[in-house]
Formats: C-alpha cells, sequence, structure tokens
C-alpha cells in the first residue's frame, strides 16, 4: 500500500468517527496549546524585559551596595560601607576605559507640588550628575538636563518626568515654573522624553536634582549608584576590572577579601529573569506531559477499537495479498495522523491564547518557531510510539481467524 493511501484511509476514519476522535484528541489539543501559549507569553516577556531592561546602555555597568534583586536576603550586606560621590570621583579619574562615570542617588515614595497641585506620593527623586542621561539612555523632550555647574552651584533645579508634568502642568509649558519638593522651591528646566513601563512600574514618573542639592536635601547618609560606560564594547571589560580595583583600593579592601560593593549589569538582569521564568516553563513542560501522556492513551485504547471493529476488514486485505508491514503502517499512519491533527489544533489554539493575553493585557506574545516545531515532534513521538501495539496486534492477525470475525 502506498503512503499516500494510508493516509487517505486514516483521514476517513477520523471523518467517519468525528465525536471518538475529537474526545481522543483532548489531550494532545491542551498539552500543545499549553506548551505554545506558554512559551509565547514567556518569550514576549523576555523579548520586552531585554528592550526595557536597557535602563544601562549595552555597553554600561552599574556599582551598586547591594545586589541585584533576586539574590537574597539583603540584610547582611547593611554593613557594607556606602558608595559616596567622592569614590564616584575616584572612578572618573583613574579608570582609563571609561567614556562616562555618573553618580545618582534615588529617595522614592515622594510628592511634588505646585501650588494647590500635588502629585500621587510615589514619585521617585534622583540626585545625579550630567551622566545619568547618556548612560541610562534617558532623553530630554524640552529645556536642557542638569549640568557640571549647576552641582557646583547646588542649584535648586529640576527636570521632571512626563506623570510629574502632566500632573502638575497639565494644559501649560513647564520651563521656568516652580515646583515644591520637600518644602524647597526649585525651577523645572527640562522636561524627560516619556519613557513607558517596565515590568508594571512607570519609568516617567521620575524627577532629578542636582546631586549635590540631593545631598542636602536628604543628607548624605546614603549609598550612591556609580555608572560607568566604557569608551567601546571591547573595552567593557577592562572598565569592569578598572573600576573594581579602584573602588577596592579606595574602600581599602584587604587582598583576597571579597568586594564590598556589586557590579550590576544587563546581562546579570536576564539571568535573574530566565531563572525566575524557568519553573513556569517546567510547569508548562509538566502540564503538557501529562496530557499527552494520557492523549496517548486515548489514542492506544481508540486504535485498539478500530483494529476490533475492521478486523474482517484486515482479513480480507491480507487475503488478496497484503503484507504484515502493509498493515502496520497504514495502522501506524493513522495513529500518527489522528496524533498530528490534534497538534495542529492544539498550535492554533496556543496561538490563539497568546494574542488574546496580548489583546487584554500589557504582556507581549511572541511565539518561537521551535515550539511548533517541537509540538509537531512530540506529536508524532506520541502516534508513533502509543500506536506500535494496536498497529502490531493488528499485522499479526491470522486472516483465517480475521475472516471468520463477526
Amino acid at each position: 500500500m502506498h503512503l499516500g493511501e494510508s493516509f487517505n484511509i486514516a483521514l476517513t476514519a477520523i471523518r467517519v468517527n468525528k465525536m471518538r476522535s475529537t474526545l481522543t484528541l483532548l489531550g494532545i489539543i491542551i498539552g500543545v496549546m499549553t506548551i505554545i501559549a506558554m512559551q509565547s507569553l514567556i518569550t514576549g516577556m523576555r523579548n520586552s524585559v531585554r528592550k526595557q531592561a536597557s535602563v544601562l546602555s549595552s555597553d554600561v555597568f552599574q556599582v551598586q551596595k547591594y545586589p541585584s534583586i533576586g539574590t537574597g536576603d539583603w540584610s547582611k550586606y547593611k554593613n557594607r560601607k556606602d558608595l559616596t560621590v567622592e569614590e564616584a570621583n575616584a572612578v572618573r579619574a583613574k579608570v582609563t576605559a571609561a567614556r562616562n562615570v555618573g553618580a545618582e542617588v534615588w529617595n522614592f515614595g515622594r510628592e511634588i507640588r505646585r501650588g494647590e497641585k500635588k502629585t500621587m506620593p510615589s514619585i521617585r527623586i534622583v540626585g545625579v550628575t550630567p551622566e545619568f542621561l547618556e548612560n541610562n539612555s534617558y532623553e530630554i523632550a524640552e529645556g536642557r538636563f542638569i549640568t557640571n555647574q549647576d552641582n557646583d552651584y547646588s542649584r535648586r533645579i529640576a527636570v521632571i518626568g512626563v506623570e510629574v508634568l502632566n500632573r502638575l502642568f497639565p494644559y501649560e509649558d513647564a520651563i521656568g515654573k516652580n515646583i515644591k519638593i520637600e518644602g524647597e522651591r526649585f525651577e523645572v528646566v527640562g522636561v524627560f522624553g516619556e519613557m513607558g513601563g517596565f515590568l508594571g512600574r512607570s519609568r516617567d514618573d521620575r524627577v532629578a536634582i542636582p546631586i549635590t542639592r540631593f545631598e542636602k536635601v536628604y543628607g548624605k547618609n546614603r549609598s550612591i549608584n556609580i555608572t560607568v560606560k566604557a569608551k567601546s564594547a571591547e573595552l567593557y571589560d577592562m572598565a569592569i576590572e578598572q573600576t573594581i580595583g579602584v573602588l577596592r583600593a579606595v574602600r581599602k579592601v584587604p587582598p583576597g577579601a571579597k568586594n564590598d560593593f556589586e557590579i550590576r549589569t544587563n546581562d546579570q538582569f536576564m539571568d535573574f529573569f530566565d531563572n525566575l521564568t524557568k519553573y513556569v516553563r517546567f510547569a508548562a513542560i509538566a502540564i503538557a506531559s501529562i496530557s499527552l501522556l494520557v492523549a496517548g492513551v486515548g489514542i492506544m485504547n481508540i486504535m485498539l477499537v478500530s483494529v476490533t471493529e475492521r478486523t474482517r476488514e484486515i482479513g480480507i486485505r491480507k487475503s488478496l495479498g497484503a503484507k504484515r508491514r502493509d498493515i502496520l503502517w497504514q495502522f501506524m499512519i493513522e495513529a500518527i495522523v489522528l496524533s498530528e491533527f490534534g497538534g495542529i489544533i492544539g498550535i492554533f489554539m496556543g496561538l490563539g491564547v497568546g494574542k488574546l493575553v496580548q489583546a487584554v493585557s500589557p504582556v507581549p506574545a511572541a511565539v518561537p518557531i521551535w515550539t511548533v516545531v517541537l509540538g509537531l515532534v512530540f506529536c508524532s513521538a506520541v502516534g508513533l510510539i502509543f500506536g506500535v501495539y494496536p498497529a502490531t496486534k493488528a499485522a499479526r492477525m491470522d486472516p483465517i481467524t480475521a475472516l471468520r470475525f463477526e
């Protein structure tokens, strides 16, 4: 029997037994749909995170007192010495592989006022040096940014984000107007370009002021972050090594002791995201595996029923000269086609779930081609493995016994 003929017989069997085939395929549909939907959402989220996580430029790293998120209990790092502006200046002076070295310090959950108007108490105030803009991939939509001279004179000036602009200056130009931060009057000299959100948190809810003025408003009893932009991608690792060397010397870290500061890169953040989502991937694979196992048992069951129902047909074909391998391949192909049919439905449903989630939420969806291929391969494997026994049983039937079957 030709392969095409076996394929047509398989499709006919599915069409004749629609309800039975549909119920059998539910497990495969659910399994493949789960894989496709979860992988497309995770991949979409990862692409979005990689794009938005570039708070630091690709050739920029940051030095912090505390480690990055996802590294456990931070309390054991409290006894570390704070990073200071003076240490940032030492890095700026001595790291030859660095193009820009900036200092920044943050205060969260503040309220900004302008007359009777006020923002939500969730604004982030950041004290900065001029390098903040380039090192953190910000842009200025209106006005100007903070300069070295602003820091030299601790000027009361501010650059505001779009959320602050919309709250305090909804129908007017903000440049040259005053706002109040912790009761002090600041002149708005610039407005950041709109940045959007990142992991559910807005990046437009911040106000930048000179770092020297920040220290006068909030005090110096907090650690700064140091951002370092390498001169080129080739000098990136060298810039990290030089920065570590300078800070260990300035902070008097004993030889052989661990650094009392942390280096943060975008790659570290992506590693954290991958570690976080790997459990989701494992859960999706586990659910899909159980569904496919159940589906495989269902396929074996329906194929055994099919073999029983077509016993006389098998006997007639064998009496007319059909060989064992012809019968074997007929039922094997039928099992594989049945499984693949469910897989194709599952793929389209998985794509639909991903698009639906993307439409009703900010979570993007991106379908990796390998998941579609993997889904089809799994379906073929399920049909092949669970179709072997029924096909073998059919192929080994004695033609005389099969012709006598009622």
